[in-house]
């Protein structure tokens, strides 16, 4: 029997793993971070035996409350993943896994490799319509790509559209592959209709280290990306100092920062009540952004979620509210699950790639029930 985890994104510590029926194992916090939550490992043995898991000291891990009714993500061909029942004590969570085959992965949640990312970069860049950008380096010397869709004209609005900022929130990237599947569809006249009155800025991956090297939440040397976007800085967070340099060039008349919550079993939204120019106009462009979002799919809800800011109180390091208040501009955070959406519960698959591949389609339709209002 043997566990690996050198490969990318990979990220599991053994304590031990002398026998299936005894697998001790811990997770390792981010780089220069003691944020531990995210585990990508392969276990190599003999099939159709139990292998009996436990994943040990997660009481001090970034979110415990995360581990309360969470089932581990597994796959054979890292193409279909599918859900392992899992009991968690408040320290450990133990699950039993019978491999089919010889080989196995499992996971915090489905993986979204760096090739699947250069593969939807340069796939999307086929379209007459997008044009691929690298805006510069990270620490780690990886691209900081940018689609740009649709030509500036006058009249046009400005979309920004980002994701993994918490690089383990791989939810995030199937999302904006299921938005611009449907964008970039000449035969969806939604999409089309979308690019005849806006252009959309969209940085798929914002934290291509940290998922390279299997973190969380943070980038290379331990920054929260989404506490930086006051002040960010080449030295510490240039994937934020890069992409808000460039939204500074072209304006924003919408920003979706797509995200995933380990604790929250719903898709929700997080608006900017908090910002020192909150107004009416804010309120009436988040009630019909949700009302609108409601109608279409019953993936999303807004009865959960996380607490309002109090007027004037909102943290402007975090994206939504810094883009919000600089530009006065529609501006939500999109929280998915790791869970699953309880209130249409999957037993097989839970919260999946498939499912928020989907959810970003739909909210393309809410982001097109408002762009005349934005």
């Amino acid at each position: 029997m043997k566990i690996f985890s050198n490969f990318e994104s990979g990220n599991i510590e053994i304590v031990k793993a002398e026998t299936p029926d005894d697998i001790q194992l811990a997770i390792p916090a981010d780089n220069q971070s003691d944020i531990a939550q995210w585990f990508h490992f392969r276990l190599e043995s003999e099939p159709q035996i139990p292998h009996h898991f436990k994943l040990l000291n997660l009481a001090k891990s970034a979110y415990p409350e995360g581990w309360k009714d969470y089932d581990v993500v597994a796959s054979y061909d890292r193409e279909e993943w599918f859900r392992i029942p899992a009991d968690f004590d408040g320290d450990t969570l133990s699950f039993t896994a019978y491999p089919e085959y010889g080989s196995m992965y499992f996971a915090y949640f489905a993986p979204y490799s760096y090739d699947r990312h250069q593969d939807l970069l340069h796939q999307a860049q086929l379209h007459p319509a997008c044009r691929l950008e690298t805006l510069g380096a990270t620490l780690d010397n990886n691209d900081m790509s940018l689609l740009t869709i649709g030509e500036p004209e006058e009249g046009k609005k400005n979309i920004w559209i980002i994701g993994r900022q918490h690089p383990g929130e791989t939810m995030a990237e199937w999302f904006i592959e299921g938005m611009l599947q449907r964008l970039l569809d000449d035969t969806d006249t939604l999409g089309r209709a979308l690019l005849n009155k806006a252009v959309f800025h969209v940085v798929p991956n914002m934290n291509p280290d940290g998922s390279i090297r299997g973190h969380l939440r943070t980038n290379a040397v331990g920054v929260n990306l989404n506490r930086e976007w006051q002040t960010p800085s080449m030295e510490k967070s240039p994937e934020v100092f890069l992409v808000r340099e460039r939204m500074l060039q072209t304006g924003v008349d919408m920003f979706l920062d797509i995200h995933g919550d380990e604790a929250i079993p719903y898709n929700f939204v997080a608006g900017s009540e908090g910002i020192p120019s909150y107004d009416e106009r804010h309120a009436a462009l988040e009630n019909a952004f949700k009302q609108a979002l409601l109608t279409i799919t019953p993936e999303f809800q807004d009865e959960h979620g996380y607490d309002k800011d109090a007027p004037g109180q909102a943290n402007l390091t975090i994206g939504s509210n810094w883009v919000a208040e600089q530009f006065k501009c529609l501006s939500y955070t999109v929280e998915m699950p790791f869970k699953d959406h309880i209130s249409h519960a999957d037993e097989v698959y839970g919260w999946s790639p498939e499912r928020s591949v989907a959810f970003g389609q739909d909210v393309l339709a809410a982001v097109h029930a408002v762009v005349d209002q934005i």
